[in-house]
């Protein structure tokens, strides 16, 4: 199980971070259009690369660890939103660490 942990911690930290950056670049997109103009290549291919590549991968290391672990359905649930609500990801990596190691991870 510590090994499904890991990869979920990587996704967790690795969705987590591009969606923070989309969530930011949007929000510049509101305060600011002359800047939109100048990344908005970048928040297309990050975006693209975030719901397209990222989210289905660590939706797929969320169901592992989950069925690994025997997580109740609600801890599921949270993984899945974790790609949507910024933020929630570093939470949900953090809940899973203290739930399924108490004492501290340690990588293998």
């Amino acid at each position: 199980m510590a090994k499904a942990f890991q990869r979920y911690r990587i996704m967790s930290f690795v969705t987590g971070t591009t969606l923070l950056i989309l969530f930011f670049t949007l929000f510049l997109h509101s305060v600011d259009l002359s800047l939109w103009k100048h990344i908005k290549i970048f928040v297309d291919v990050l975006g693209i690369g975030h719901g397209v590549v990222l989210y289905p991968i660590y939706l797929v290391m969320s169901f592992q660890l989950a069925l690994k672990a025997r997580l109740h359905i609600g801890y599921v649930v949270l993984m899945m939103g974790a790609g949507f609500v910024p933020g929630l990801a570093f939470y949900m990596e953090h809940r899973m660490r203290v739930k399924l190691y108490p004492e501290g991870f340690t990588s293998p």
